[in-house]
């Protein structure tokens, strides 16, 4: 993951300042027209046209007065972020508590431009762990981060499932039609386990987050190397997973 600051040559002017509109109507409700044009620097009716733009999209909105404040989509992406950040302030806790039980290695996925993406992880002290890795992506179709595909609306589950899929492993379901069944099936039993779906040498067993609203917002997981991992392992890990994405779950607002 790239994680080099943008140079000036990257940054769009334009977009630039219009985020500095933006921050101060957050920081200054019902501020007029004037002000941001004053505080920024900039012309009125350039300005002018961006508010327009922001308020076109919901960022703000403009009262009867001609003052201006956020609008709803600014709310609704203030919350996303909330809960986003607080998630894995969450779920570390929880990950150590799982992976010090399980003595396994245990992630945090959420889906992020349509791969499962790990955003935090705990591993085990001990010298045979399966490797995890902040900002890791993996295919949604493979492993059991199916279990993030699994719950997405039917219409947005198609878009997100390729016409080939890639295989990793020889056990990787690469058949739309068998995934599709798969995935019905991890959606009434509420988790996911993978045998070598996406490494020939790991069990991974992967349960839903869920938001305030009932969504799918994360998957809590273990992952162990198969050699080592019996029937009542895994099992034991379903349990684990449930308890711990339920804590998680309740602490977001579930």
């Amino acid at each position: 993951m790239d994680k080099t600051p943008p140079s000036k040559s990257d940054i769009v002017q334009s977009v630039d300042v219009c985020i500095e509109v933006l921050l101060n109507v957050a920081k200054n409700p019902d501020i007029r027209l004037t002000e941001v044009a004053q505080n920024i620097g900039e012309t009125k009716p350039r300005i002018l046209r961006m508010l327009r733009t922001l308020e076109r999209r919901g960022l703000v909105r403009k009262s009867d007065t001609g003052t201006y404040r956020l609008g709803t989509t600014a709310i609704i992406i203030g919350t996303a972020a909330s809960t986003q950040v607080d998630l894995v302030r969450i779920a570390n806790p929880v990950l150590e508590e799982v992976g010090q039980k399980a003595n396994e290695t245990t992630q945090l996925r959420i889906i992020d431009n349509g791969e499962s993406l790990c955003i935090a992880k705990f591993e085990p002290m001990r010298d045979l762990r399966v490797q995890a890795m902040i900002g890791r992506r993996r295919p949604l179709t493979a492993g059991s981060y199916k279990v993030l595909l699994a719950y997405l609306q039917p219409q947005v589950q198609m878009q997100m499932i390729p016409e080939t899929l890639p295989r990793l492993t020889k056990r990787t379901i690469t058949d739309r039609g068998k995934l599709v069944a798969e995935l019905d099936k991890i959606r009434r039993q509420g988790f996911c386990v993978s045998y070598g779906e996406v490494s020939e040498q790991l069990v991974s067993v992967s349960v839903p987050v869920l938001a305030f609203d009932g969504s799918v917002i994360a998957a809590v997981n273990v992952g162990a190397p198969a050699f080592r991992t019996q029937k009542s392992d895994v099992d034991r890990f379903i349990v684990l997973l449930k308890e711990a994405a339920s804590k998680i779950s309740a602490r977001l607002g579930w």
